[in-house]
């Protein structure tokens, strides 16, 4: 069981006994989403129950607009404090807007890498 001491709730602080994650919730109508940035314990389903919304998310602005990611920062600096996890798109985002390093991702997966064998004809093509 997690317990936050930092929030003003109730003066005690809350209580946690689930993994908690800080994900998109999709909403908006069909071919137009707008996320909300929620923190949501990971048996939630996407667009379920959560637990406090965020910020938002609405990828149809340009890159530069400042109403693309809308967050509040302490508040989700403090979710990571109590040990919540971010989504693979939400770290990027929260990277773009400087709030946590970004994350290492690699350009090409080791599984697509070629095979020995494959290896090994390059390497005779090359060479030839």
């Amino acid at each position: 069981m997690l317990r936050c001491d930092v929030c003003p709730e109730n003066g005690e602080g809350c209580f946690f006994s689930m993994a908690l994650r800080i994900r998109l919730a999709r909403g908006g109508s069909k071919k137009r989403p707008y996320y909300k940035v929620v923190v949501a314990e990971n048996t939630a389903p996407r667009d379920g129950k959560f637990i406090e919304r965020l910020g938002s998310y609405n990828p149809f602005l340009e890159q530069g607009d400042p109403e693309r990611m809308v967050v509040e920062q302490e508040r989700v600096k403090h979710w990571l404090s109590i040990g919540a996890q971010a989504s693979d798109r939400v770290n990027s985002i929260l990277a773009e807007l400087g709030i946590i390093i970004a994350p290492i991702r690699r350009e090409t997966p080791k599984k697509s890498a070629p095979k020995k064998k494959a290896q090994a004809r390059l390497q005779q093509q090359q060479s030839q």
